[in-house]
């Protein structure tokens, strides 16, 4: 299961552009807490070098937190992150809620093991990856880092599926059909060997054939 992690949040009184210029100024980020049954928006702001550092994992959009106001903690996710177009800092969040039981729909990205013992790619295959992540509908509480892609049993010209890979309980790919994640493909200019037998027909064929003319 995926760790949650923890981050402290101060109360943001007045919204709008002045008092959200003036977090800003004073080292917070605004964000907005939303989400859940009966539960209103909350405006909210955290501390910009905090939020920095979570976002420069490069996992911030996937990751659950533990946001913590005036001593009582959320169980979030970060969906939107606005950065400035200037120093690429983040400028707005929003999270959201996750109540007990609740499902999530996330990109999870896919790590490819198994290269230096897979046939084709031994073979000089070259590995085309159709998917980076996938999108998948997961529990809050059964939320997967990554999906595992094993190349070891691979040859040239075989593909691996969505029904080949291992998926924690109860999470499921958004798309129904068995779709493509990966294949080896030949390198450039390769051809499969030719038999032994196709080998003596192709001779014989061509034996024949100035027999017939000289008849």
């Amino acid at each position: 299961m995926r760790e949650t992690l923890d981050l402290k949040a101060e109360p943001r009184p007045n919204t709008g552009k002045g008092p959200a210029y003036q977090a800003r100024q004073n080292g917070f980020t605004p964000a907005i807490i939303y989400g859940g049954k009966n539960a209103a928006p909350q405006p909210v702001m955290v501390s910009s070098r905090e939020l920095e550092r979570h976002v420069g994992t490069g996992r911030f959009l996937t990751s659950l937190y533990n946001i913590e106001l005036e001593g009582k903690k959320t169980r979030v996710i970060p969906r939107d992150v606005q950065l400035d177009p200037v120093s690429d800092r983040p400028v707005h969040v929003d999270f959201m809620r996750l109540e007990e039981g609740a499902t999530i729909t996330l990109d999870i990205p896919v790590h490819f093991t198994g290269h230096e013992v897979s046939p084709g790619m031994k073979r000089g295959g070259t590995l085309n990856i159709v998917r980076h992540e996938v999108e998948l509908i997961c529990p809050a509480d059964n939320i997967p880092e990554a999906l595992e892609a094993d190349l070891s049993q691979m040859d040239i010209n075989d593909s691996l599926h969505i029904s080949a890979m291992a998926l924690p309980e109860g999470v499921r790919p958004t798309i129904a059909r068995d779709f493509t994640i990966a294949s080896i493909v030949a390198p450039s200019g390769m051809t499969e060997p030719t038999t032994a037998a196709e080998g003596e027909g192709e001779a014989a064929a061509e034996t024949a054939a100035p027999a017939a003319e000289k008849k």
